[in-house]
């Protein structure tokens, strides 16, 4: 274990933590938990991954897969720190697969829909 200081807002805190080895050559890193989620579908070669820019949770989903979509439509709205942020569709295209259902808990960086 190490020690630090760590200084929030003014405040000192002492913290350990502790060194953990890494995964045997060929594991695979055990995933943090997450509630169950829709179906996960393979992203086509040359799709634009949606990823949530937060964490969060899915207050709406406004795309299905198949739907054509323009770039700056809502797909998805995602609530976050009591605020609704709304994630846009960054292209034209036509939505390949959409990973998350309404009321589902996202992490940074989660796959929410993938766009052709």
């Amino acid at each position: 274990m190490k020690k630090y200081r760590v200084n929030v807002n003014g405040s000192l805190y002492e913290v350990e933590i502790e060194e953990m080895d890494a995964p045997a050559a060929g594991a695979a890193a055990p995933a943090a938990p997450q509630a169950p989620a829709a179906p996960k579908a393979a992203a086509p070669a040359g799709g634009q991954q949606i990823k949530a820019p937060m964490p969060g949770t899915i207050l709406d989903v406004r795309v299905q897969a198949g739907q054509a979509v323009k770039k700056g439509q809502v797909l998805v709205i995602l609530e976050a720190m009591k605020m609704e942020n709304e994630i846009q569709a960054p292209c034209d295209g036509t939505v390949s697969s959409v990973s998350v259902r309404k009321g589902d808990s996202v992490e940074t960086q989660a796959l929410i829909c993938t766009i052709a």
